[in-house]
């Protein structure tokens, strides 16, 4: 197995895939390349000799500029590496291509449970939401009313009761962005096709309002659907026992709902990445990114987002957008996260976190070109905001940040019913009520968290698989999973904490 691969002819840069010694001699494209520094795993050294200025390209890319002069064999990394602007061919729509779908009588299929809206979901829970911070107690306690070992045993169609609680719903404006994301929010995981039951609980004197919930949603008390408020009750003991008696009886009817075979046009895949290292864009992103691609073809969607952790490589989704709208709508995204951040003092150049420079990631360049892999390689169809229904199928954007639990948040409140979730470093993660898979970049991570990883993709580099081999494998789990087969995150117990509106505003 070769000690470094080097992506793209064009690429003045290669990644060690072991740790290089100084002295190492190295034949780099029919060019002989004597290692300078010791190169830890996974970073970059040059191929070339790269002056002060000059662009550093990585994937046929640009990642950076030198900061001084770099010599052949040299690491590159934060210390000789700096971002700068470069113009970006944006190219609206050129390499837009219709999709090769696969005939209806060959669409591949899983076992979900088909609700009364005609949404499919992959798991049945009873959900319970909270308006406010200040009734997310009540939330916990009715949840755990039903989560004590064999609570359950009587309704076996009954994935649990979790409670999905968060820090807001008060103390902000009753109009405006940080408002209007939050409601979305609930409508999305009020009408969630994993959720057979849902209760909605708030304290009563909160910004947002039960009751403005409901109307705004459309929504209705039913037999499947509660609504109160701790006030309203009477206080905290009857608030919990409200809710109890709430979800005993739904129990029985949740139960009811059995799984059926449902076409893979009917997932809705997030994709996320996590703790990235050099590798995740290499194998794991890409190896996604296939799997993406399988489920496009078989009329499925595929949500991708992390605006930030597009940043730099947003023309290669604008040069496949469908539309010069669409295409508009992305970089409009864009426009408002540099405005956003450069509000609050910040820099998108700062989202490399210091697990993903440790490794071997330099710039939000780098991180954001090899993050793009997890779109694949169709149409991008639509681009929505944060939590927005999403209604095209396809690939299409939603906007979120780059915070795993965020995202995912925004994603499954836009009709996420799995999601997949790439990791070089070693993320810990799991989100109730979709199964959450996780997928290793490299094979080392893997064997140290076997536990948390599901599909080891360092395969690709050790020379077991191809990204098209284990983007099939990939597929055919999502559609084990999406029939009921536990991840790792689920045995682990992982979920109940992950959920996180995004909050944009003051906070008075």
């Amino acid at each position: 197995m070769s000690k470094f691969i080097h992506l793209h002819q064009n690429d003045n840069v290669a990644i060690a895939v072991c740790e290089l010694a100084a002295g190492d001699c190295l034949d780099v494209a029919g060019r002989a390349v004597q290692v300078t520094d010791p190169i830890a795993e996974m970073h970059k050294f040059a191929v070339e000799p790269i002056k002060q200025g000059e662009a550093i390209i990585k994937y046929g890319q640009f990642i950076g500029y030198a900061a001084a002069d770099v010599a052949a064999g040299q690491h590159v990394h934060t210390h000789n590496c700096i971002v700068g602007d470069f113009a970006k061919d944006y190219g609206f729509c050129r390499h837009a291509e219709p999709t090769a779908y696969v005939p209806d009588a060959e669409q591949a299929s899983f076992q979900g449970y088909r609700r009364a809206s005609g949404k499919v979901g992959t798991r049945n829970y009873i959900g319970i939401l909270t308006t406010v911070n200040c009734s997310a107690t009540v939330a916990k306690q009715i949840a755990a009313s039903f989560s004590y070992p064999g609570a359950l045993a009587d309704y076996p169609n009954v994935d649990g009761v979790v409670a999905l609680t968060h820090e807001s719903g008060c103390g902000m404006r009753a109009e405006g962005e940080g408002y209007e994301i939050l409601q979305r929010t609930f409508e999305g995981y009020a009408a969630h096709a994993n959720f057979g039951g849902v209760l909605l609980v708030g304290l009563g004197c909160e910004t947002m309002q039960v009751d403005g919930v409901l109307a705004q949603a459309g929504l209705a008390q039913s037999e499947l659907f509660k609504a109160y408020n701790i006030q309203g009750v009477g206080g905290t003991r009857n608030a919990v026992e409200q809710g109890v008696e709430y979800v005993r009886a739904m129990l029985p009817r949740v139960n009811e709902a059995s799984r059926e075979p449902c076409p893979a046009s009917e997932l809705v895949l997030a994709v996320q990445c996590g703790g990235s290292d050099a590798m995740s864009g290499i194998t794991a992103n890409p190896a996604l990114g296939v799997a993406g691609d399988i489920l496009i073809r078989h009329g499925g969607t595929v949500i991708y987002s992390e605006t930030p952790e597009i940043y730099g490589a947003e023309h290669l989704l604008t040069q496949r957008s469908i539309s010069p709208e669409v295409a508009e709508q992305l970089l409009e995204r864009i426009r408002w996260w540099e405005e956003y951040t450069s509000t609050h003092g910040f820099e998108l150049n700062n989202n490399p976190s210091p697990g993903n420079k440790a490794g071997g990631l330099t710039t939000i360049l780098e991180k954001s070109l090899g993050a793009q892999a997890k779109s694949g390689s169709t149409t991008m169809t639509a681009v929505y905001r944060y939590a927005e229904p999403v209604v095209k199928k396809g690939l299409v954007f939603m906007d979120s940040p780059g915070f795993d639990p965020v995202s995912v948040t925004g994603q499954v409140a836009s009709g996420a019913n799995v999601v997949a979730f790439t990791t070089g470093r070693g993320s810990a993660f799991g989100y109730k009520p979709v199964p959450s898979v996780k997928l290793s970049s490299n094979t080392a991570v893997y064997h140290r968290m076997q536990d948390d990883i599901d599909i080891n993709c360092g395969a690709v580099t050790d020379g077991d698989e191809t990204l098209e081999t284990l983007g099939q494998k990939i597929f055919d789990r999502l559609l084990a999973i999406a029939s009921g087969e536990q991840t790792k995150s689920e045995e682990l117990g992982y979920g109940d904490a992950e959920f996180n509106p995004w909050k944009i505003g003051a906070v008075v």
